[in-house]
Parts: structure tokens; sequence; C-alpha cells
């Protein structure tokens, strides 16, 4: 009973072992499955699987989810972020702006030109 135990437990941190390598330096699984008719390509699907820790994935740069708003809807957006969204409001501010100035002045210029024709 005792040898039982044992070997479960060896087993047991076997596998913790195998995944704690595999987190720790990655694995990559790729492959491409092909669908043909009558030598005829119908589908094609490219499958790339990447595995790795969290902290492995940073420091291989592939940490997309922190910068996925559809991932992360709950994060706010940094101070730079805001910033530059406040500038370009500014700037689309000073455009309607600059617009609205001349519409009104060229209107009365159009007008101005057509009383004094007639």
């Amino acid at each position: 009973m005792a040898s039982e135990i044992q070997l479960g437990r060896h087993q047991a941190s076997g596998l913790v072992d195998v995944l704690d390598r595999v987190l720790d330096k990655g694995l990559v699984i790729a492959g491409d499955i092909k669908v043909s008719l009558a030598e005829v390509e119908l589908l094609t699907v490219r499958i790339r699987l990447i595995v790795c820790s969290i902290d492995k994935a940073q420091e291989i740069g592939l940490d997309w989810w922190r910068y996925d708003h559809h991932l992360a809807p709950g994060r706010a957006p940094s101070q730079l972020e805001n910033e530059q969204l406040r500038e370009q409001v500014r700037l689309l501010e000073r455009k309607v702006e600059s617009l609205t100035r001349r519409t009104p002045g060229a209107r009365r210029n159009k007008g101005a030109a057509h009383g004094n024709g007639t």
C-alpha cells in the first residue's frame, strides 16, 4: 500500500516538473490543416499555439493582452493616452472653430457681391 502512494507522488511530481519546464521554457505547436477535393484546395487552417508562463511571454515580447481593450475592458487608459486624446480633441475643436468662422463670412461676401451686381 505504501509503495502505491509513493508511486502516485512520484508521477505527480514528474508531471509538475514537466509542466514547470514547459511554462518556463515555452512550447510551440504549429500545424496546417488543408481540405482538398479533386486536388483543389478548398480550405486551409493555420494553427499556431504557444504555451508558456505569463512571465516568459512578457520576457519574449508576447504581452499583447495587456494592450488589447477587448481582452482587458476594465483597463483604464494611461495618463499618456489621456493627454494624447485631449490634444486630439483640442486640435479638432480648433479646426471646427476655424471652419465655422470662415463659412458665415464667405456667405456674407457672396450675398454682398450679388446685391451690388443687381
